[in-house]
């Protein structure tokens, strides 16, 4: 879907479920990869929101594991563009550093595929301007939509919907 009013559509993805933090397995956090229950309910997710949202134009993604899989069975199973890494997508980076990239996009859709709590900071501060006013859930797998009208400023993000991952799985049939 893009903005009715021909701004930017702006889907903020949060990854799939991915295992447990375990530094005997992986030393690096940003290696802890999505469990094969996570990627493959995802895969059911993301056939289900290519009902709702055929098509974007840009796919960004943390470069951390669970992030990047999710991208990329975004691309597999909802024909979206192949991910490319954006590191202002990244556990600890201010929601600022996202805003910034999304200004400087030509795209009309574009999706950001990330980590919590972080996008949800994200939003508040585009919907609201604050990254504290508004509290959301985006549960793992779980998709978010805003709009805007002109151009991409705190406050004036519009939020559309926001659709848990088992809605999206019953939109796969």
């Amino acid at each position: 879907m893009v903005a009715s009013d021909g701004g930017l559509a702006l889907y903020l993805v949060r990854h799939a479920f991915a295992s447990y933090a375990d530094p005997a397995r992986w030393r690096d956090d940003t290696e802890r990869p999505l469990t094969e229950e996570g990627a493959a309910r995802f895969r059911e997710a993301a056939r289900g929101l290519r009902r709702i949202v055929p098509t974007v134009d840009l796919v960004l993604s943390s470069g951390f594991a669970r992030s990047w899989q999710t991208a990329q069975l975004l691309h597999d199973e909802a024909g979206w563009p192949a991910p490319e890494e954006c590191r202002e997508l990244e556990v600890g980076q201010p929601p600022s550093a996202a805003l910034g990239v999304l200004r400087r996009q030509a795209a009309h859709t574009v999706a950001l595929v990330g980590h919590e709590p972080d996008l949800s900071r994200l939003t508040s501060l585009l919907c609201t301007g604050s990254e504290e006013a508004l509290e959301i859930e985006l549960k793992k797998g779980g998709v978010l939509w805003l709009s805007f009208a002109g151009p991409v400023e705190p406050g004036r993000g519009r939020l559309r919907w926001i659709v848990p991952p088992k809605v999206l799985r019953k939109l796969d049939g």
